[in-house]
């Protein structure tokens, strides 16, 4: 018995040391390898944070691209927007001297007009004294009228027939009323006479009114002093003179008629 239990023991110590043994193997060949696994965990991390580290990067570099690229297109759009107002207003410039040059040229025609014109008064001027009365005639109105009666119109026809043929004519008018009635009142009356003439002279006859003089003098000038209604009658009245140069040699710069 004594034997089995020594030889029993001897063979658990064996199987002890042999046990402890294996272990201390096994541990030094899986540290290096556990080692190497640490080493390349480590390193995955590492370079993790470097691909991360380097997309930051990136993403900060296509950012500031970004904002290049947008203020490139704002500069961009500026510039069209200046060169677009540019063009407005090299337009507007060539339309304002456009105009310029159009009043430039009207102001030159109406100082060749009133050259002319001038030329034309001087030489109307010069020769006032050679027109000659050529025909006269005295319309007659009713009182307080102002209204063309037939007869009247008759006798402006003759009047315009008479004149037609002339080619350097003047035409006075000259409108009258009685003694009767207000100043103020009178003076409108025989200028409202004196127009009635001239308009008809004009429509009728074509009379170019530049030709005419008219003026209303109320109840100055009368005919006839007295005072019967005879006498007022004929102070009711307007004068219609014809003033002729043909007789004269020459003619005046212009048309054929003094303005």
């Amino acid at each position: 018995m004594r034997a089995f239990l020594a030889t029993t023991c001897i063979l658990a110590s064996t199987l002890l040391c042999g046990g402890c043994a294996t272990k201390k193997y096994v541990q030094n060949t899986t540290a290096p390898i556990q080692a190497k696994v640490d080493q390349v965990g480590q390193q995955t991390t590492q370079n993790g944070q470097q691909i991360e580290d380097t997309r930051n990067q990136v993403k900060q570099v296509d950012d500031k691209a970004q904002r290049g690229i947008s203020a490139a297109q704002e500069r961009a759009a500026s510039a069209d927007q200046h060169a677009a107002a540019a063009d407005q207003h090299a337009a507007a410039a060539d339309q304002h001297a456009a105009t310029a040059d159009q009043h430039a040229g009207d102001a030159l025609n109406k100082a060749n007009q009133v050259g002319s014109g001038l030329a034309g008064l001087r030489n109307a001027v010069a020769n006032i004294d050679d027109y000659k009365l050529q025909n006269t005639i005295s319309v007659q109105f009713g009182l307080a009228k102002f209204v063309l009666s037939s007869e009247a119109k008759s006798d402006l026809d003759k009047f315009a027939e008479s004149i037609k043929s002339s080619k350097r004519f003047q035409i006075a008018v000259e409108g009258f009323t009685d003694s009767t009635g207000p100043k103020d009142f009178n003076e409108a009356l025989s200028k409202k006479r004196a127009d009635a003439v001239v308009q008809y002279l004009v429509a009728k006859h074509d009379i170019p009114v530049y030709l005419i003089h008219v003026i209303g003098l109320g109840d100055s000038k009368p005919v006839d002093e007295a005072k019967t209604a005879a006498a007022r009658a004929k102070n009711r009245r307007v004068e219609v003179k014809a003033y002729s140069a043909d007789a004269v040699t020459g003619s005046l710069s212009g048309t054929g008629n003094p303005q």
